[in-house]
């Protein structure tokens, strides 16, 4: 953690505007100063600094996003509760909520995905949450751009087609025909509700899941796993 500097003003008497020399706490090194969208003066960012629960890496980032992004993810949005595998590993030993410890997230685990909701319909494939990590690349979700991300919480379009509807060529793993899910969406995930975000706050989004450690999750070929090396 450290303090950036950026250049505000005052007015004295004499009505000559002079520069001064203002901080503000974040984390890393110092943002982009042409960033017009950002509000040096949201509590939610250091809020966001202090609530996530893993070392960051915040080189080459925007601390300023990185903050909110932690904020809308780690008190708004409960991102770990669904994209890790359950209540048993989503929190460390002697740490979990629901027994009255104090929280303690597991940082092995932590939006590594893996909760099996099970099928929408019989006949239809388990759905199961995606690792949210970045890959060797740094970039979240098995190495997706931020055109990618943001289409794909502004649409749910499932660019990893893991269950396509039913056809000639596609037999396992998908929805038939005779039932209305849309193989070509996410399923489970609320991208509905995070599509009303506005493109900073899913910016912030991604440069906090781009500043979050690797989970590996299990071997390839599974969706869930993330090359870290």
């Amino acid at each position: 953690m450290q303090f950036k500097t950026y250049l505000g003003s005052i007015s004295v008497s004499n009505g000559v505007t002079v520069m001064t020399l203002m901080g503000i706490f974040a984390g890393g090194s110092a943002a982009k100063a042409n960033d017009d969208d950002r509000n040096l003066d949201d509590p939610r960012i250091r809020r966001g600094f202090e609530l996530a629960p893993v070392v960051l890496n915040p080189h080459g980032k925007d601390p300023d996003l990185i903050g909110l992004g932690s904020y809308l993810i780690n008190a708004v949005g409960g991102c770990n509760d669904c994209h890790t595998a359950d209540a048993t590993t989503e929190f460390a030993p002697g740490g979990n909520p629901f027994f009255g410890q104090p929280k303690v997230i597991n940082q092995a685990t932590y939006l590594g995905g893996g909760r099996n909701f099970g099928p929408l319909a019989p006949n239809t494939p388990d759905i199961v949450s995606r690792n949210l990590t970045p890959d060797k690349t740094g970039r979240p979700e098995g190495g997706r751009t931020l055109a990618e991300f943001l289409h794909i919480m502004k649409t749910g379009e499932d660019l990893d087609h893991v269950h396509p509807n039913c056809s000639a060529n596609v037999k396992e793993n998908c929805f038939p025909k005779s039932l209305p899910f849309d193989g070509n969406l996410l399923q489970i995930m609320p991208w509905w509700l995070f599509q009303g975000m506005t493109d900073h706050e899913l910016r912030a989004i991604y440069e906090y899941l781009s500043a979050i450690p690797c989970v590996a999750g299990p071997p390839a070929p599974s969706v869930l796993h993330n090359d870290c090396s």
